[in-house]
């Protein structure tokens, strides 16, 4: 069992919008218990969006949809839900519920805008 899957929390957690970064992370505004909050980047469990910075321009592109799809999606609180470590330091990974019950992941991948993705390597891309 990896070290995080030790610190795992079951959520739900409310949490506000402050800005999507990119097309699989946000910024928020947490609220993990009553009269507290936190600021902390969220990366999205399950799913992997193109690469803003990416040197092909057909890939950045495709970040930007992602991206601004992730953006009409959250437009104010939102559930976390499973909430552990990420691998990179300063953000947390979890599932993320809209108001309305939906999984934010599920609603990407079904738009065609990200690729699942389980932690491990992540698929490549040519330039088109």
């Amino acid at each position: 069992m990896a070290a995080s899957e030790n610190h795992l929390i079951s959520g739900p957690v409310e949490a506000k919008l402050i800005r999507v970064v990119d097309g699989d992370t946000l910024l928020v505004n947490a609220a993990p218990w009553p009269e507290h909050s936190i600021e902390t980047y969220v990366r999205l469990r399950g799913i992997d969006a193109p690469e803003l910075h990416a040197k092909c321009e057909a890939i950045r592109f495709a970040a930007r949809q992602a991206r601004d799809a992730l953006s009409s999606l959250i437009t104010g609180k939102v559930a976390l839900l499973s909430i552990s470590g990420d691998k990179y330091y300063g953000r947390v990974l979890a599932d993320i519920r809209l108001e309305d019950g939906r999984s934010v992941a599920d609603v990407l991948l079904a738009s065609g805008l990200v690729e699942p993705y389980d932690g491990g390597r992540k698929h490549t891309h040519p330039c088109e």
